[in-house]
């Protein structure tokens, strides 16, 4: 059945005289919608994007794993799902169907697609831009409601300059979601983001070639499980108002401040795509003219819209209090999210200062990291940022950097800095 949608709101609403900052967590959570359910599906579309660079032969389990999990991928599309392969090196190359278009997917199709990458070789250079470029053309002559891409790599995005890189993820945003996924230990973790982030996609960083099977197959489920297209968050805010940010905070941090589409002006959209069963997060952080003691006010209306129908709404609330008990509690989720944010940022500013060579600069944001991460029970993290530094000191994020940190390491702490874990909530704070 397609997802129903409802959401609750984390927030002290209380204010002190003068106060102006009104922050509330949104917790959106979709039920219903699955992939084994073929009558309300969404209409579909993918495109599998393998990189063939000659370091994916190095060793040549890289090639054999993604070859596996291309197959993998293919057999989980649902039949009438358009689909193509890319073989991608510096530049991008169809190796199925043939031509630069797509094709339904049933059991000829897959067959076919299937031994067509058994022939796949790795040979060559690397230049994503390229890849995105026709996966974009492919997906422009597709009517699909869920247009989703994996991306491959193993290396650096060498064959491009960086404008050009960044010319076609602009002409890409919107248009489709993409994956991107890093194998080996030359792949960068900006690069990934950079994808998923302008793509509405997801990065990571697999550190054993068999994990792609499963990886690909994990894509492509949830690709398959979409039951609502182009979903946005809508808020409104009141005459006065000022938007500080939204930002989506789990499963990870993604700010979409920036990509707002007006609506009128004081109502916008941001992108937030399709969505099956499944829950997210999204701060929101308004400031607004103090009133009076004892006042309540509107602060935001948010809600979730698609196609023009409110699927869930909620509103956030500011009251002006005298009381200082109230005024200055601290949502626990809210609290925790803004810590979470600061983590993903500390984390990518220490990696670029220890590859920068500012030891100090390093040492402090990553100890910081550890702080964080050690606070907000974050254990993926704490283990990831044990590869990059010495932990002295968790609670006071004493820490001392290793003199050999392998560049993987480091690009995994990169690339899952974003990713973010919910606060358990204590009893009091349920229902």
């Amino acid at each position: 059945m397609t997802a129903q949608f409802s959401a609750e709101i984390d927030q002290n609403e209380f204010l002190p005289e003068g106060g102006r900052v009104v922050d509330a967590i949104v917790t959106v959570t979709a039920q219903g919608g699955d992939l084994r359910d073929t009558s309300t599906a969404l209409t579909a579309a993918q495109v599998i994007m393998v990189d063939t660079s000659g370091s994916m032969a190095m060793p040549g389990t890289k090639i054999a794993e993604a070859k596996k999990a291309t197959a993998v991928a293919i057999d989980t599309l649902r039949d009438g799902v358009a689909f193509a392969v890319i073989a991608g090196t510096a530049g991008a190359h169809m190796i199925y169907p043939g031509d630069n278009r797509m094709v339904p997917a049933d059991a000829k199709s897959r067959a076919e697609a299937k031994a067509a990458v058994t022939r796949l070789r790795a040979d060559g250079g690397t230049a994503i831009g390229r890849w995105l470029d026709l996966a974009n053309f492919l997906f422009a002559g597709q009517q699909a409601e869920v247009k989703h891409a994996i991306l491959l790599t193993d290396g650096q995005n060498q064959h491009e300059t960086p404008q050009d890189f960044q010319r076609v993820l602009d002409a890409c945003e919107g248009k489709f979601v993409c994956d991107s996924r890093g194998i080996g230990t030359d792949w960068v973790a900006t690069e990934l983001r950079k994808v998923a982030s302008t793509l509405l996609g997801t990065a990571d960083g697999l550190e054993d070639p068999a994990e792609l099977p499963a990886a690909f197959r994990a894509m492509t489920e949830s690709a398959m499980g979409k039951s609502v297209a182009d979903v946005s968050l809508r808020l409104w805010t009141p005459a006065g108002a000022k938007l500080r940010f939204v930002k989506q905070v789990f499963p990870q941090v993604e700010d979409l401040t920036g990509r707002r589409t007006e609506v009128s002006a004081r109502i916008g959209d941001y992108p937030t795509g399709a969505w099956g069963a499944e829950s997210r997060d999204y701060h929101v952080s308004v400031e607004v003219e103090p009133d009076a003691i004892g006042e309540e006010v509107l602060a935001a209306r948010i809600s979730l819209v698609s196609g023009g129908q409110v699927l869930t709404e909620k509103r956030v609330l500011a009251r002006w209090t005298d009381d200082t008990a109230l005024s200055t509690r601290i949502n626990p989720q809210v609290a925790h999210y803004t810590g979470q944010a600061e983590l993903a940022a500390v984390i990518q500013d220490g990696l670029k200062a220890h590859a920068d060579g500012d030891v100090e600069t390093a040492t402090a944001k990553l100890g910081r990291a550890v702080q964080l991460a050690n606070e907000s029970g974050h254990e993926g993290t704490a283990k990831l940022l044990n590869r990059v530094v010495e932990v002295i000191d968790a609670p006071t994020g004493t820490v001392r950097l290793k003199k050999q940190v392998a560049s993987v390491d480091a690009e995994l702490a990169d690339v899952r800095s974003v990713k973010t874990v919910r606060v358990k909530k204590k009893p009091a704070e349920e229902g």
